[in-house]
């Protein structure tokens, strides 16, 4: 775990379900698992990783609390400021990660907690970022050397490619209202972002 526990891949997934619900570490950990089985999750990962964003104000805990034989857990909500960090963090993985980044993927998951219009905008411009990229690789010299020495370049150009042709269906998809969004961002005091 990196020691800034913030930059943890995980605490973007975490954040997003407690927008969804709050949650203790085990049902966390059971999620994560059901959703991102590419990502490594272990419970006490998790629960460390609640307790730094606990400590840095972006979640808050209740008392435990024990439901039967099973023993107490704490239940975790998202603060406003974590909320406000989600979306940062959510903006950001989708303008400024790298092509075909697990971090990319995750931050699209929860991009409708972004309004429709931002959330093209940002698209959009991650897909003309990746247009630029491919255009730089289009210009690698590879007339001069044997093709097997340059595989990765045309897989790299393939990817990105995808990715840029991808994004623009997305976008062209959101702008036309064929994807289902949600009208409002509530966070779990009631005020509404539209």
């Amino acid at each position: 775990m990196p020691l800034d526990a913030s930059r943890n891949s995980l605490v973007l997934p975490i954040l997003g379900l407690l927008v969804e619900q709050p949650a203790h570490g085990y049902d966390i950990t059971t999620r994560l698992r059901e959703r991102y089985g590419h990502l490594s999750v272990t419970r006490s990962t998790v629960t460390s990783l609640l307790k730094a964003l606990e400590k840095a104000g972006l979640v808050s805990s209740g008392p435990p609390e024990r439901v039967g034989n099973r023993p107490p857990r704490t239940a975790y909500v998202l603060t406003a400021a974590g909320l406000a960090d989600f979306r940062h963090k959510v903006e950001a993985g989708v303008r400024d990660t790298p092509a075909a980044s697990v971090n990319f993927v995750m931050a699209v998951a929860y991009v409708a907690i972004l309004p429709l219009d931002q959330a093209a905008c940002i698209l959009d411009g991650r897909a003309d970022r990746l247009d630029q990229e491919l255009a730089a690789l289009s210009g690698l010299p590879d007339g001069d050397v044997l093709e097997v020495h340059m595989l990765e370049v045309a897989y790299w150009r393939t990817i990105v490619a995808t990715e840029a042709t991808w994004i623009r269906t997305l976008v062209r998809r959101i702008c036309a209202r064929e994807i289902g969004w949600p009208t409002q961002q509530t966070d779990q005091y009631g005020s509404a972002e539209a």
